[in-house]
């Protein structure tokens, strides 16, 4: 169940959306992944990349930060690449599904521009109980006499809380690289203007915890960053209770929640790729879908031509990966 307290506070939400920049163009969470990349600023766009090394050389190119690149201006953005020509190889990077831009900008900016993940997201005007499949309903209302969720005053004093969380889903997962996240970034990130942390407990326990970033720019828009449970809460159905705690919390300050896409490159509805569980559950609380898109620019084509045609798996037939030269990089 939810607690008087808490559920008043889930009813009137925010007193308002946050004015601080948006924590995915912060410079803060830039710095949260420098064990990843040098964070370098884009100043005319207002948007933030990560300069990291290229094996077997001494070049260097450039990835937006994980999971999404947000930025103040996407029509700055191209001046801002055409300011690292030269000194980088490539830039690569996923685009906030909520960003002011169209097709056609994008095209103009990159030499590779194509929808990358389907993003499950929440209208939240449209969003009720009544309204859910069959299946989340039951599931939300289970948890919730089982469960309270509150919203934390202070994020990173559950910072060990969190990071515990996080790391048992890291080895349930099997989850490696820029997404395992270390305590360090986690307590870069927890002190990141418009952070919102959600925690859920059963019986004086912490079972489940779900942190949101949120911003005022354009439509006003919460994002999913990450949740982890306990095996007690996953029991428990934890993440249907912070969901609906979170409908709850944010409208009336926020127009959408942006709940990520599926596993999988193109995850989404119509994307044929075969439903999991994680993308089952996003749809079931779903009222639409936005498309992220991966874009890639070459900064040196001389460089990024060499070091393509060093890499056997770079000229594979319909791999079109980008940046070439790092095909088959995660497998």
């Amino acid at each position: 169940m939810v607690s008087s307290a808490v559920t008043a506070g889930l009813e009137r939400g925010p007193s308002r959306p946050v004015k601080a920049v948006a924590a995915y163009a912060h410079p803060g969470y830039a710095g949260s992944l420098s064990e990843f990349g040098r964070p370098v600023a884009l100043p005319a766009s207002g948007g933030w990349l990560l300069e990291r090394a290229i094996p077997g050389s001494d070049l260097h190119d450039a990835m937006g930060p994980y999971p999404l690149f947000a930025c103040h201006s996407w029509d700055a953005l191209r001046a801002d690449l055409r300011a690292l020509e030269g000194g980088l190889v490539s830039a690569v990077l996923v685009t906030d599904p909520f960003g002011r831009y169209d097709r056609a900008l994008l095209d103009r900016t990159f030499d590779v521009a194509r929808p990358f993940k389907g993003h499950f997201v929440v209208e939240l005007d449209r969003a009720s109980l009544a309204g859910l499949s069959k299946h989340h309903r039951y599931y939300t209302r289970r948890a919730m006499r089982e469960i309270e969720v509150e919203v934390t005053g202070r994020p990173l004093d559950h910072l060990d809380e969190w990071h515990t969380l996080y790391q048992a889903l890291v080895a349930r997962r099997g989850i490696g690289g820029i997404r395992a996240f270390s305590r360090a970034s986690f307590a870069d990130q927890l002190v990141l203007p418009g952070t919102v942390l959600l925690r859920a407990v059963s019986r004086g326990v912490t079972v489940g915890m779900h942190v949101w970033y949120t911003s005022s720019h354009g439509d006003g828009v919460a994002y999913s960053h990450l949740a982890a449970t306990s095996d007690v809460g996953y029991g428990l159905g934890a993440a249907y209770a912070l969901h609906w705690a979170a409908v709850q919390h944010f409208r009336g300050s926020y127009r959408w929640l942006d709940l990520g896409a599926g596993v999988g490159a193109g995850a989404g509805p119509g994307s044929g790729a075969d439903p999991d569980g994680l993308t089952a559950f996003k749809a079931g609380w779903a009222t639409d879908t936005r498309t992220a898109y991966i874009c890639g620019r070459i900064l040196s084509t001389r460089d990024y031509e060499a070091l393509s045609s060093a890499v056997p798996s770079a000229g594979a037939s319909g791999s079109g990966y980008f940046p070439a030269y790092r095909a088959g990089e995660y497998s």
